[in-house]
C-alpha cells in the first residue's frame, strides 16, 4: 500500500480530494500509547506543517516539567492517512515532539528514538537498512469488567468462545455449543471461529490506511487472533504498530466488542506476544544471510542475536515493560523464555524462520508483547544487536530440541540464560546495565524511564494482594 502522500504541496491536494475538515496530528508517549489533537482543517497552515504545532508537554505522563511545558509536534507529512473511524473526514498525520529548550528532538520521544538508532546503526557501519516486521496477537472479548479499591480488587472477562460458556443459557439464541476450548484456537473454520468477519474487517480497514495485509487467522487460545501485516523499515513498522492496534480495537469498538492487547488476560490459555522479525541490509544485501550455513544465518546475524540476549535484562525492561508480560513468560503455553536460537523451533527464544535464499533469511524474537512502545522496543533490540556485533557475542545454540519440554535443573544444567522472571528483575537488568543504550538514549531518559516503571507498574503490582492469595492463605 505505502504512502498517500510524499510532501505538504500533495497534502493539501489530498485534503481537497476527500474533503477534508479535521487534521488530526499523534504522537507517542513512552508506554507506546497515541495521543491526538485535532485542528479544523482551515486553520493548517504550511508553515505549522513544516515549523511544528505548539502543545503542553507537561499534561503528559512522565514529560516535561510545568515550568518548561511548551514543546512542538513536528508533522511527518508522508505518514498521513485518512482517519477511518470519524464521522466527519478527518486526516490523521503522525508526528515527533520537538524540545524547544534544547533545540532538538525531544529525548523521552520514542519515534525520536527510533529515528536516531538508524542514524546511529548508518553512522557505526553496521548497515543502511533495517527491516522489521512484528506480529501482534490479540484477544476480543465481549465484556470485560475490572474493579480495584482498597478492599477490593478483581476482573471478568467473557467471550462467546469462552471454554467456561459450555452450560450457559443464552435467551436470546440458545448456546450453539462450538467452542475451541483451552488452547483449542488455532485455525478452526466456522462456526468455532466466531471472529472470521470481524478479523475480515479489521483486514479492509488496514489496507485502507495503508498497510499491506497478507492474512488473517483465530490464534491459539479462545477468543485471539492475529493479522498478518507486511514488514518494514524501523520507522514504518513502528507507526504500523500503532496504526493496527488502533484499528483492531476500533473495529471491535463499533461492533460491540473489546479487544485487548494485554499478554495474559486468561489464566491457564496462551497469551499475546509481539513477535519480532529482523534483519539488517547494506547496499542492497541482507547482512544476515550465509548461504550454506545454519539455516543460512550469517555470523553477524548471530553476533546480533549474541547481544540481544547478553542484554536481556535490560531488553525485557523495554520489549515486556509489563508485570502481566511475565505472567505470558512461563512455561507450558508456548512463550518462549529460555535464551537460545533454531531453526523453525518456535520453543526457543528466537526463531529462524523457514525461507529460501537472501530475502527471507531473518531472525524472530519471539518474546517481546504489545504492552511495548513499538519504537523503544525496537529502537533496544537494534542497539543490544549492535553491540553484539562490536563485541562479536555468540548466543547460546541453536537447539532443535522441544525447549518448552525441559525441566529448570536441565536448563540450569545445559547453561541455557532465560528471560528475567519478572520486570522488577529486568528493570534492576537495566540499572546495571545501559552502556549500549548510551549512544542513542541520555542517561536522564534512561534512569527517568526505570524510576517510572518501578512506580507505574513494579510497587503498585507489589503491594496490592490477589484473589489468588486470599484462596491460598485466607485461612492459614
Amino acid at each position: 500500500m505505502g504512502k498517500f502522500v510524499n510532501n505538504v504541496k500533495e497534502f493539501n491536494t489530498y485534503c481537497e480530494e476527500n474533503e477534508v475538515e479535521f487534521v488530526d496530528f499523534r504522537f507517542t508517549d513512552i508506554n507506546g500509547k497515541w495521543h491526538h489533537i485535532s485542528y479544523r482543517r482551515s486553520a493548517v497552515e504550511d508553515t505549522m506543517l513544516e515549523a511544528g504545532i505548539p502543545f503542553d508537554g507537561s499534561s503528559i505522563e512522565n514529560w516535561q516539567p510545568i515550568e518548561k511545558s511548551d514543546m512542538l509536534l513536528k508533522p511527518d507529512v508522508p505518514t498521513a492517512f485518512m482517519d477511518p473511524f470519524t464521522a466527519d473526514s478527518t486526516v490523521i498525520i503522525i508526528c515527533d515532539v520537538y524540545d524547544i529548550y534544547k533545540n532538538e528532538f525531544y529525548e523521552r520521544c520514542p519515534r525520536s528514538i527510533a529515528k536516531k538508532t538508524l542514524k546511529y546503526m548508518e553512522e557505526s557501519g553496521v548497515g543502511d537498512d533495517a527491516f522489521f516486521g512484528p506480529e501482534n496477537e490479540f484477544f476480543i472479548f465481549d465484556d470485560v469488567r475490572i474493579w480495584s479499591g482498597v478492599n477490593q480488587t478483581g476482573y471478568r472477562v467473557d467471550s462467546e468462545e469462552g471454554d467456561w460458556n459450555r452450560s450457559t443459557k443464552y435467551d436470546d439464541i440458545g448456546n450453539m455449543g462450538h467452542r475451541p476450548g483451552l488452547k483449542g484456537g488455532y485455525f478452526p473454520v466456522m462456526p468455532t471461529d466466531t471472529m472470521v468477519d470481524l478479523r475480515a474487517e479489521m483486514m479492509l480497514i488496514l489496507e485502507e490506511v495503508g498497510l499491506t495485509v497478507m492474512l488473517g487467522h483465530h490464534e491459539v487460545a479462545q477468543a485471539q487472533g492475529e493479522i498478518g501485516i507486511k514488514y518494514g523499515d524501523m520507522i514504518e513498522a513502528a507507526d504500523n504498530v500503532q496504526k493496527y492496534k488502533y484499528v483492531v480495537k476500533m473495529v471491535a469498538h463499533l461492533n460491540g466488542k473489546t479487544a485487548t492487547f494485554m499478554p495474559k488476560p486468561l489464566y491457564g490459555d496462551n497469551g499475546n506476544g509481539m513477535h519480532v522479525h529482523q534483519s539488517i541490509w547494506k547496499n542492497g544485501k541482507n547482512l544476515f544471510y550465509k548461504e550454506g550455513a545454519y539455516a543460512n544465518l550469517s555470523d553477524m546475524a548471530l553476533n546480533y542475536l549474541g547481544g540481544v540476549f547478553k542484554h536481556s535484562g535490560a531488553v525485557a525492561s523495554f520489549t515486556n515493560p509489563s508485570t502481566n508480560s511475565y505472567k505470558r513468560l512461563v512455561p507450558g503455553f508456548e512463550a518462549p523464555s529460555i535464551l537460545t536460537y533454531s531453526s523453525q523451533n518456535r520453543s526457543a527464544a528466537c526463531r529462524i524462520p523457514y525461507g529460501s535464499g537472501e530475502m527471507a533469511t531473518r531472525i524472530e524474537t519471539r518474546f517481546p508483547d504489545s504492552t511495548a512502545c513499538p519504537y523503544l522496543c525496537f529502537a533496544v533490540l537494534m542497539l543490544a544487536g549492535i553491540d553484539g556485533i562490536k563485541n562479536k557475542d555468540v548466543p547460546v545454540g541453536p537447539m532443535d530440541i522441544d525447549l518448552f519440554e525441559l525441566t529448570l535443573d536441565e536448563i540450569k544444567e545445559k547453561k541455557i540464560p532465560q528471560m528475567p522472571r519478572t520486570l522488577r528483575e529486568a528493570l534492576e537488568g537495566l540499572r546495571e546495565d545501559f552502556e549500549f543504550l548510551k549512544p542513542v538514549m541520555s542517561e536522564e531518559f534512561i534512569t527517568t524511564y526505570r524510576q517510572y516503571m518501578f512506580a507505574s507498574q513494579v510497587h503498585p503490582d507489589e503491594s496490592r494482594p490477589t484473589g489468588f492469595e486470599f484462596r491460598s492463605t485466607y485461612s492459614c
